[in-house]
């Protein structure tokens, strides 16, 4: 998992600081969004030779350790 960090950057000055593939402005909501959208792997690849298969298993690893640290606060309300 840490191999795979090492491929993606957040930096203010590039793209207003959403986590990108280091090298790139692509950015891990872009490929999460293509594959949602139904592209392949091998289509993103195509359309984005400066990708190469570990971007788009870091944009996935992040993601996902992005939603394992997502916390769910229950707000109640006294009637």
């Amino acid at each position: 998992m840490h191999e795979l960090k090492t491929h993606i950057i957040i930096d203010n000055e590039i793209r207003f600081g959403k986590p990108c593939i280091k090298g790139t402005r692509i950015t891990v909501g872009d490929i999460l969004q293509w594959l949602a959208a139904g592209m392949s792997e091998q289509e993103i690849l195509e359309d984005y030779p400066e990708l190469d298969k570990i971007h788009i298993k870091a944009a996935l690893a992040f993601a996902a350790e992005r939603d394992a640290m997502t916390k769910v606060i229950i707000h109640e309300t006294v009637a």
